[in-house]
């Protein structure tokens, strides 16, 4: 969407906050012996709490509030019986909806004993993301997402999950400007316009550069045993510095 109001700036705001929050309070209660199910219910709660709707069960049905991936599963994961060990990589990707008003964030993290390479990956991919982040505003063309992310990776020794990209958001959980790519195309003219709003989230692997459908028809993950670390933020272009909506 594009901005037209204060009052659409006023629940994105609202929105981003408790998708902020939802994450922070699933991160605080995730530690080894907790399922991803008790882990989604936290979330869940967290939602319920301010009056908001779990995005993906809402637009696709997801058959959870939260998409929680562990390990090589990358994004999608759904909640249930799996147990969290010692030393795993987790993603907590968290969209939802309020008065009409979408915002997503994911968030990758290790949890003790924690594995320095793992831990790099999702540090590493979080400046990515806050570099791609500060280099946006108006008539800056869509393609800068891809190109920063590009040049980002290289120099940290990853690769990108190519099919999984950034979108629009706003009115609803997927929006134009569609297909954000995370690689740089010189053919994408489109440039950004100040009110848009956006996601940005790489996907940084140590494996392969895609992720492959698993059989339950929702979980995407890294194959070869590879692992992968995403972050995200909804942002509102400006003339200036975006304004994150979902940092707490």
């Amino acid at each position: 969407m594009t901005i037209g109001s204060q009052k659409d700036i006023d629940g994105l705001k609202e929105i981003g906050k408790i998708v902020a929050l939802t994450i922070s309070e699933m991160k605080r209660h995730t530690r080894a012996g907790i399922t991803t199910k008790e882990l989604d219910d936290i979330g869940g709660q967290v939602l319920n709490k301010y009056g908001a709707m779990s995005a993906p069960k809402l637009t696709y049905d997801f058959p959870g509030y939260t998409c929680i991936s562990v390990n090589h599963d990358v994004a999608h994961g759904i909640p249930g019986k799996l147990i969290i060990q010692p030393g795993d990589l987790i993603n907590i990707d968290v969209s939802a909806e309020l008065g009409g008003y979408y915002a997503d964030a994911g968030h990758s993290f290790t949890i003790a004993p924690y594995e320095p390479s793992l831990t790099r990956l999702c540090d590493y991919t979080h400046q990515t993301m806050m570099k791609v982040i500060s280099s946006l505003k108006h008539g800056v063309k869509l393609n800068e997402v891809g190109r920063i992310i590009e040049t980002e990776a290289k120099k940290g020794g990853y690769n990108i999950i190519q099919n999984l990209c950034s979108h629009g958001i706003g009115k609803a959980l997927h929006e134009a400007p569609t297909e954000i790519l995370p690689v740089y195309n010189k053919h994408d003219k489109r440039t950004l316009k100040e009110g848009q709003v956006i996601t940005i989230e790489p996907f940084l692997s140590t494996g392969p550069g895609y992720v492959v459908d698993q059989p339950d028809g929702w979980t995407l993950r890294v194959p070869h045993n590879g692992y992968a670390a995403q972050h995200e933020h909804t942002i509102i272009i400006t003339k200036d510095q975006p304004i994150i909506l979902t940092a707490v």
